[in-house]
């Protein structure tokens, strides 16, 4: 038991006591009262005469007197010091400069480490505060507070006002964390000079900073409106935490952490301003901005992180000293026009697990997971979700790296309506397996520069439609196909226009919709474009008879070009009526399918019917196509169940 106290002349044990003490403090009073006894004399089998412990065998007393003894010591030693901001002369009257009271304070407590506080009040700050090692600068929030939509409802308690370095991104940063273990806690920090109306947004150094660290934390937050938020450089095991805020430019930028760091519980939305499509402020954070950027981190760990309205959700670029590998999970980017752009990545990997990708709202251009083509690393994502506005959902365009996508939900792509696929493989080496498509126009485009594909076990309710340029590079098997073509079906079948399976033989078409009442047994309908294709199974070497059903051909999309062409010939007219229906003989094919384009002049509604606000560009209105082989017998397969009628 010597061994764990500190040896004093005495031997005994309020003489060691103040050991632990500061110096010049006293022995607390709560131990004054006890006698002076020979520490040896609790656990020896003799004891010295002076002892205040007869000799005698060691007992199980002896041992509960030790620790009654160690435990009234614990309770007698001094809490950690705090200090506060207040009794240095800071007033949260948000007009006098508080800056010297704050920095005063954290320099004081950094002689030994410890807590700063910050009551409850609006601190004008005019410069820059630095937070010494071991030293955390505390606010009154244990979680990030609440504004919406206007920094006058800033919400009360400990609310910092950041005035230093406008007009300039190279300033020193509004608070650095300058030493190990440095940590700014529970505060609001608010740029008052800002205004939605500076578009583009006038620039400021990082909010928080930090480099050449270790341990350092940002916790309990909310940055409310800064430039840059959160900027990390060779900041080693970083922890951020429980932030809420809206960083204009970006908002957490890390690079050079050599040994992992965390990122937990973000969330950057409009907190600031109201967020609108066409508003000004909020189209350039949502065309410019960037949440979260990852330059050179190894195995950064980043769980339940969110950013809405910013022209990238999360970019992994690649700096001087390389690029990042980590594991994301449970995030999420929400009306963004990229949501992730992977620049460059390191060969273990980005691994993303449970991440909900949206496009920007309003636009026609949105790709959710962008992999650029000097890409070397894997980019592996599990059990996320793509929805809303979204031209691509994925797109691959490096030679060099991997991308793998493992029961995934593909709700919506293709909103530029100009045919793009869900997946677009460019090049490199793909697995796409047990992921789930909606029934949409082309689901997977293998590309002829691609090395590898392997597609497998995928779902969509019409069947998978995969088209392969890489021949025997991709291996495609095992997905859902519910029509199961056979010769005798391709002699004699129909396509019905906007029911669930349709979206194999259609591309370049609007969304399906209803019919309308009166309409028998058409219920669907879709709308071609400008130039819209048909593609259809035939068996080679056979004469076809074509028939298309439609609704509705308004005279505004003719011209004399309108019509159904195969190729470059036209082989039937478009009459300018409603419901009409059109003929045509196809000549026999060399190949399994042909490929026939319905062309217009196109129309929008909002310019000819009176209180329409559709500003698409439209064709005809169609319900159905039908083909019969020269020769063939009056069943008819239907070509979006696969059954017989």
């Amino acid at each position: 038991m010597r061994g764990l106290f500190p040896q004093s002349p005495k031997g005994d044990f309020v003489s060691w006591l103040p050991w632990f003490q500061p110096p010049g403090a006293r022995t607390p009073p709560s131990c004054q009262g006890i006698a002076h006894f020979s520490i040896e004399a609790l656990f020896s089998e003799t004891a010295h005469a002076e002892s205040v412990i007869p000799k005698k065998e060691y007992t199980l007393m002896n041992l509960a007197l030790f620790y009654l003894l160690l435990l009234a010591l614990l309770v007698a030693l001094p809490a950690a010091a705090d200090w506060s901001v207040a009794d240095a002369g800071a007033v949260g009257d948000g007009a006098t400069d508080c800056t010297a009271a704050f920095q005063k304070t954290l320099d004081d407590a950094g002689k030994t480490g410890g807590i700063v506080q910050v009551p409850a009040g609006r601190y004008r700050i005019n410069g820059n505060l630095s937070i010494p090692s071991g030293v955390t600068l505390q606010g009154t929030f244990r979680v990030p507070a609440y504004s919406r939509g206007s920094i006058e409802q800033a919400p009360a308690g400990s609310v910092l006002l950041a005035y230093a370095g406008r007009g300039s991104e190279a300033g020193p940063p509004f608070i650095r964390l300058a030493g190990n273990s440095a940590v700014l806690a529970g505060v609001v920090i608010e740029y008052p000079e800002w205004k939605h109306t500076d578009v583009p947004p006038v620039p400021y150094p990082p909010c928080v900073y930090s480099e050449d660290t270790q341990n350092v934390g940002v916790i309990d937050c909310m940055l409310l409106n800064p430039y840059e938020g959160i900027n990390l450089i060779r900041a080693h095991r970083h922890q951020v935490r429980n932030i809420h805020g809206h960083p204009i430019k970006r908002g957490i930028y890390v690079d050079e952490c050599y040994d992992i760091g965390h990122i937990d519980n973000i969330h950057f939305w409009p907190f600031s301003w109201h967020y609108g499509i066409e508003d000004p402020y909020s189209l350039w954070i949502n065309t410019k901005g960037v949440a979260f950027e990852f330059a050179r981190t190894d195995w950064e760990y980043v769980t339940n992180t969110f950013c809405f309205g910013y022209g990238i959700g999360y970019k992994f670029s690649e700096s001087a000293q390389g690029s990042a590998n980590g594991s994301f999970i449970a995030i999420g980017a929400d009306s963004c026009r990229k949501a992730v752009v992977v620049e460059q990545a390191q060969t273990p990997g980005l691994l993303i697990t449970n991440g909900e990708f949206v496009g920007r709202w309003g636009s026609s251009d949105s790709i959710c997971l962008d992999i650029g083509e000097k890409v070397e690393g894997k980019v592996s994502l599990s059990n996320c979700s793509f929805w809303g506005p979204i031209d691509r959902c994925v797109w691959m365009r490096s030679a060099r790296g991997q991308v793998t996508l493992n029961g995934c939900n593909l709700l919506y792509w293709n909103c530029s309506g100009t045919g793009v696929p869900a997946i677009q493989l460019d090049a490199g080496r793909a697995i796409l397996q047990g992921n789930t498509f909606a029934n949409g126009n082309g689901h997977i485009v293998v590309g002829p520069k691609v090395i590898s594909a392997i597609i497998t076990a995928n779902q969509s309710p019409g069947g998978v439609m995969v088209a392969n340029q890489a021949g025997k590079r991709a291996r495609i098997f095992g997905n859902e196909d519910p029509v199961g073509w056979t010769e005798r079906a391709k002699l004699h079948y129909r396509v019905y226009v906007g029911t669930e399976g349709d979206n194999r033989y259609l591309k370049n078409w609007y969304n399906p919709e209803s019919a309308g009442e009166g309409s028998g047994e058409w219920k669907t309908v879709r709308w071609s474009m400008k130039s819209s294709e048909i593609v259809l199974p035939v068996v080679p070497k056979k004469e076809y008879k074509l028939t298309l059903n439609i609704c509705s051909v308004p005279p505004e999309t003719l011209d004399s070009e309108s019509g159904l062409y195969l190729g470059e010939k036209r082989i039937a007219k478009l009459p300018a009526s409603g419901v009409s229906v059109i003929t045509a003989t196809l000549p026999p094919s060399p190949a399994d399918k042909v490929t026939l384009t319905l062309r217009c002049k196109g129309w929008v509604p909002r310019e000819h019917v009176p209180g329409s606000q559709d500003d698409r560009t439209l064709g005809a209105l169609v319900f159905a196509i039908t083909m019969r082989a020269k020769g063939a017998g009056a069943q008819m397969f239907n070509a979006n169940t696969g059954e017989w009628r």
